[in-house]
């Protein structure tokens, strides 16, 4: 089987892959390879999709800014009315930047600095979630000493397995995240005794790239058993934030449609009347967005070609990372299929891990040519590092027959001037003039 790129916004014509209607190869002659380029068409596409699937519920979509915060991508849901997940003061900051306002922002995360807390407090956000009884002390005592009331929402471990890869599963009793469950009403009256901290509701997220929705239903049913407990014993819970993690197709696989999502929330907790949250990234970013590589060399290996590119491990790192698939297609449209051979792609950093394939089914390639990794709009540049002093790639927005740098290339001169000598340290001898 051959790889294809799961959307629509990235499709051949004339010949040549384009983006919306820009050939990826002009792009690529402007800023130069490896880039990564995201589709404002699909980001719209896939917002307005959940938005509609969620109709009628009283619901409050922030997107989860982990998933790609570039400021362009946040800015482009922001003016579609989302508001933000955020999991530390930096992506605070960014969502801010980006236009997002305060009372739309939600602070996630298992291990908040008290200089976070107070970062959100002066911010004015809707509301942080606390994912233990520590940090609801170190909240109260923030907000008391900022003269201020915190909005907080207890974060749940439902100890619900997700299916998913275990590095991305959030919500089971093992798992670092939520308070468990059974301590819902304990760490509730603790929120609802201690100073200048207004308890609101509960939140849950069980993990990432979910294919069913079994798992959703489990948990949101564990939830909605919590809310009534905690009213009966008298507690306000006027709120639920239900996370995230919708998958989408990196290969064959069949994602959960956000219409069978949604109706297991109206299953589960429609009737509790509480305002809901939810946290989408990966299904709003991941297939609105490609990595565009050269290829730089193809070689035959022990077992089979090896096609190098000029993309790496540390340009995207979840193949290295998770084992993760990203279909990889050639830029320039193939003729015959009866040509594919079975190749690996690897990139250059001194690695074996640096390997994006093994035994892929892709036509010839030749040096120069350009290759184009699907479904890398999500954790493909916020994970991005300078491994190998390998300045990382940069980003552009596409929208029709135009697109824009949304982060231009960082250079070795940028990445060596943010380091320095200390005056102290001996210098080499060709410094010090000698042999």
């Amino acid at each position: 089987m051959t790889d294809r790129l799961p959307s629509p916004d990235f499709a051949y014509a004339d010949g040549a892959l384009n983006a919306e209607a820009l050939p990826l190869s002009a792009i690529a002659a402007q800023v130069g390879t490896p880039f990564y380029c995201y589709s404002l068409a699909g980001l719209t596409r896939n917002y307005r999709a959940l938005e509609a699937a969620l109709a009628g519920l009283p619901a409050t979509i922030c997107y989860a800014l982990k998933a790609n915060s570039n400021q362009a991508v946040i800015a482009a849901f922001a003016g579609l009315g989302a508001g933000a997940d955020v999991v530390s003061g930096g992506e605070l900051r960014r969502a801010l930047a980006a236009g997002v306002p305060p009372d739309r922002i939600v602070f996630s995360g298992v291990g908040k600095t008290r200089d976070e807390i107070v970062l959100a407090l002066r911010a004015g956000i809707l509301q942080l979630n606390a994912e233990s009884e520590a940090e609801l002390d170190l909240i109260s005592a923030a907000a008391a000493e900022a003269g201020v009331t915190a909005r907080v929402s207890l974060r749940i471990n439902p100890d619900v397995d997700a299916r998913t890869h275990d590095k991305i599963s959030t919500g089971r009793k093992q798992d670092k995240f939520g308070i468990a469950i059974d301590r819902t009403l304990p760490a509730y009256a603790r929120a609802a005794d201690l100073p200048n901290l207004e308890p609101a509701g509960l939140a849950v997220h069980i993990g990432s790239q979910l294919l069913s929705v079994a798992p959703y239903r489990a948990a949101f049913a564990r939830l909605a058993d919590r809310v009534r407990a905690l009213r009966a014993v008298g507690h306000d819970v006027r709120c639920l934030d239900l996370g995230g993690g919708v998958g989408i197709a990196y290969r064959d696989e069949t994602p959960l449609r956000f219409e069978d999502y949604a109706a297991a929330v109206r299953e589960t907790v429609g009737d509790l009347e509480c305002e809901l949250m939810f946290e989408p990234g990966r299904s709003m970013v991941g297939n609105a967005g490609i990595l565009v590589a050269q290829v730089l060399y193809v070689k035959q290996g022990g077992i089979r070609p090896i096609a190098v590119v000029d993309a790496a491990m540390n340009d995207l790192a979840r193949p290295a990372m998770y084992g993760a698939y990203h279909a990889i297609v050639p830029v320039p449209q193939p003729q015959n299929s009866q040509d594919y051979v079975e190749m690996d792609v690897v990139g250059p950093i001194c690695e074996s891990g640096d390997t994006f394939a093994v035994a892929r089914s892709l036509p010839p390639l030749a040096p120069g040519e350009l290759v184009a990794f699907g479904s890398a709009g999500a954790y493909g540049s916020v994970m991005s590092s300078a491994y190998n002093s390998r300045p990382p790639a940069p980003e552009v927005l596409a929208s029709g027959d135009q697109f824009a740098v949304v982060r231009a290339r960082l250079t070795i001169e940028t990445l060596i001037g943010q380091e320095s000598v200390p005056d102290w340290l001996e210098p080499p001898p060709a410094i010090r003039g000698g042999a």
